[in-house]
């Protein structure tokens, strides 16, 4: 993958989820890539550590991106949960947790909506900015013709609502700032390595890497607001 031209040079990109697959893969391309003059990857585990479902965490991120005194051109959201903490996709309704569905709203919808809260207004307010947030198709209720998954489907709807809405009031503000719902469809990760199916096309992380930053170097501003595949394509809502 060659340099994202369509950003003004010598900004700042910021990977929140750094430490994942798809945000390690994404910060390794973004460093090596001449568009950018910084790029900075926050995680749980980063020396500014950043859980998303803290707002602290959130705010003091935010204010380390203001130190660094470059434009903030990108920021792509890589977090999510799925499964873990004995949590598991419900494969009925039987299986409904509050607890489970808690942590995946605060996790996949609140957590990149507080990002949004303090990032937004720190885009660049001239030329091409762009927020990107990682959604799933399976967030789709157009698409839903499987059921199951309640909490992770319903999550993900969310966060796409909370894209949408946050779209609308970044336009009003920065005309040609981006703010977008990305599919990265499905990659080798400790995300979804239990729920490998034989004739999924699983790809590896850097090669989806380089689909989502393409993709994100082709947005315009019409884009704002939407929901998309890894390949460019819209999704339903």
């Amino acid at each position: 993958m060659g340099d994202l031209r369509s950003f003004p040079r010598g900004g700042l990109a910021v990977i929140v989820g750094a430490g994942g697959a798809i945000g390690q893969a994404l910060s390794a391309r973004l460093a090596a890539d001449k568009s950018f003059g910084k790029v900075a990857g926050f995680s749980r585990t980063s020396t500014t550590a950043l859980d998303v479902t803290s707002e602290g965490d959130v705010a003091a991120a935010a204010e380390l991106v203001d130190a660094i005194g470059l434009p903030l051109r990108l920021v792509v959201d890589a977090t999510g949960f799925l499964h873990g903490e004995e949590m598991s996709p419900e494969k009925s309704w039987r299986q409904i947790d509050a607890r489970h569905m808690a942590h995946a709203f605060a996790v996949n919808a609140i957590g990149p909506a507080l990002l949004m809260k303090h990032l937004l207004p720190r885009l660049a307010p001239d030329g091409k900015s762009v927020f990107a947030t990682l959604s799933a198709k399976v967030g789709s209720i157009g698409d839903n013709r499987l059921g199951g998954w309640y909490s992770y489907r319903a999550s993900k709807a969310a966060l796409n609502q909370i894209v949408r809405t946050a779209a609308i009031e970044l336009r009003r503000r920065a005309p040609e700032s981006i703010a977008v719902a990305l599919h990265p469809g499905t990659v080798a990760s400790a995300l979804s390595a239990p729920f490998g199916k034989g004739g999924l096309e699983v790809r590896s992380p850097s090669l989806a890497a380089a689909q989502l930053l393409t993709v994100i170097d082709g947005f315009t501003a019409a884009a704002s607001g939407g929901f998309f595949d890894y390949r460019g394509e819209a999704l339903p809502w």
